[in-house]
């Protein structure tokens, strides 16, 4: 969490990020918050429903994945990032593997309707603060849902396609909502 903290620190601050190192220091709080709601709670969500099942559940750290978050950070000013996933141990059933699958993204989905509504209910520092969470949550649901290779929205697609719709619309309007 620290490394993403400090990776999208230096991609919310002006280009380019290394000559702008006070922005880089102040955006380190909000970046944790939104660290924590989005990547922390995505992965216990998944944690949390592989454990329901009686999956042993537990995350696995891709090292390169997180040097290369840091490294786009902190030279391009953009973040991508595969800093690692949960792993499932045993062999789930396509709906309980469906059920883990959309739980990371869905979870992000909430939190992000919740500091969307938040954002456009307040004003000043919380408006601020709601509206970057939105932002980072929204944003991880969308990626997350991508139907492709071992992301969580390939499972969910071959589980359950209208709900992968469903999931994907709301996401596009909370994306249209925030811009």
């Amino acid at each position: 969490m620290a490394v993403l903290t400090i990776a999208f620190s230096f991609a919310f601050a002006p280009y380019p990020p290394l000559t702008h190192v006070a922005e880089v220091i102040g955006y380190l709080p909000l970046s944790f918050l939104a660290i924590v709601t989005a990547f922390f709670c995505h992965e216990i969500a998944h944690k949390y429903m592989g454990q329901k099942f009686g999956y042993w559940s537990e995350f696995r750290m891709f090292p390169q994945g997180l040097l290369f978050a840091l490294f786009l950070g902190l030279m391009a000013g953009i973040v991508f990032a595969a800093p690692g996933a949960v792993q499932i141990f045993g062999r789930p059933s396509r709906d309980e593997m469906g059920k883990i699958a959309v739980a990371g993204p869905l979870t992000n989905l909430i939190l992000g309707l919740l500091f969307v509504g938040i954002w456009y209910f307040s004003s000043g520092i919380i408006a601020s603060i709601s509206f970057f969470v939105a932002y980072i949550n929204v944003f991880l649901a969308f990626f997350n849902l991508l139907p492709f290779g071992p992301l969580d929205g390939a499972k969910i697609f071959r589980w359950k396609k209208e709900l992968w719709g469903v999931l994907i619309g709301i996401d596009i309007v909370l994306f249209l909502i925030i811009l």
